[in-house]
């Protein structure tokens, strides 16, 4: 269902959600075709049921878990510059917005009339000051607890949640009476990882049409390091990426009437230097089978059920990849250490 255009603002401190994810049980018809397949798969974004949105904020504090901390200490650390590039009256428009905990900094450095977000958001609601903020996301359930409480938090702030599959293209509502100088395009937490390269040009084309020509794309981007600090990164010792990881069969014996022997699979996460990315895994310990919507479906010892990538780039290669989307890239922001990148493009 596409969204439909709204002839006017709402009022300042309203609250709004609308579901725009697609009629019919996708979950059951991914997971069958998914597990069908030669190389076992299933989609990441189905990690995010209640209890795997509250497993990934642990993810968040891990030590090993640089991500999170390092692109939260270069948005704090630039906010003004970062300000100054994306300007005044910005339609920020945020994929993925989970809990929003970045989205503060940036909304109130920004002074922004319009957003749409993702995870880091709170960050750049600080920043911008913005007056309606449209936060995308998947689980509906995250979206209003982190919604609401954002609109405790700012109470000049209109925000229009809208729950949806970031992963597809999207039409969202046109908004009038809130004066926009440009649209910005906000999407942090190396989120674009989780897509092969040629998935993600197909995704930053989609959000070069959603920025429209002046338009700005504001993106976090893992960088490619050593192997040792990756595989911790993907694989904590306290085993709190292994019950992420684990949960999706939990997920499935829970919604698909799946028999999932979960303690005989285990966690499997690697970096692939050849590939430049971290693949995630759940891994069979013995020779068995589950059933899932009522179809069988075995595992010999050692097989895989692929379940998450997470490419990582260099500034260079990421440069290129958003030039041949439409954007022209004009800033980029690391922390010392060179573990991670914040890209600001603007539309060609």
């Amino acid at each position: 269902m596409n969204p439909q255009p709204s002839p006017q603002s709402p009022a300042p401190g309203v609250v709004r959600f609308y579901s725009f994810l697609p009629q019919g049980d996708r979950l059951s018809e991914d997971v069958l075709a998914g597990l069908a397949l030669p190389q076992k798969s299933i989609p990441p974004k189905y990690f995010y049921d209640e209890q795997g949105c509250r497993l990934f904020e642990a993810i968040c504090e891990l030590p090993e878990y640089y991500l999170t901390r390092t692109e939260t200490a270069i948005l704090r650390g630039n906010i003004a510059e970062i300000a100054q590039f994306v300007g005044p009256e910005a339609q920020l428009i945020e994929f993925g917005s989970g809990v929003q905990a970045k989205t503060r900094i940036l909304i109130q450095a920004l002074q922004t009339q319009l957003y749409v977000p993702i995870d880091i958001a709170r960050i750049l609601i600080q920043a911008l000051q913005t007056q309606l903020y449209v936060p995308i996301d998947i689980a509906m359930d995250t979206l209003r607890a982190s919604s609401n409480e954002l609109s405790r938090r700012f109470p000049f702030l209109n925000i229009v949640g809208i729950c949806a599959d970031h992963t597809r293209p999207i039409v969202l509502p046109e908004f009038v009476g809130v004066p926009i100088r440009r649209k910005t395009v906000f999407f942090p937490g190396s989120t674009i990882g989780n897509f092969t390269p040629a998935e993600a040009l197909v995704f930053l084309r989609q959000a070069r049409k959603m920025a429209g020509a002046g338009g700005v794309l504001l993106i976090g981007v893992d960088l490619k390091k050593d192997k040792v600090t990756l595989d911790a990164a993907y694989s904590d010792p306290k085993g709190v990426t292994a019950q992420f990881n684990l949960n999706l069969l939990h997920r499935i014996n829970r919604e698909l009437a799946g028999d999932f022997q979960v303690k005989r699979f285990r966690h499997k996460a690697f970096y692939d230097p050849i590939l430049g990315r971290i693949e995630m895994h759940l891994e069979s310990q013995y020779s068995q089978f589950a059933h899932v919507a009522g179809r069988r479906f075995d595992f010999a010892p050692g097989e895989t059920i692929h379940t998450e990538i997470s490419c990582k780039y260099s500034i260079a290669e990421f440069q290129e990849l958003g030039k041949r989307a439409g954007f022209t890239p004009e800033k980029i922001w690391t922390d010392p250490e060179q573990l991670f990148s914040v890209h600001g493009m603007v539309a060609s």
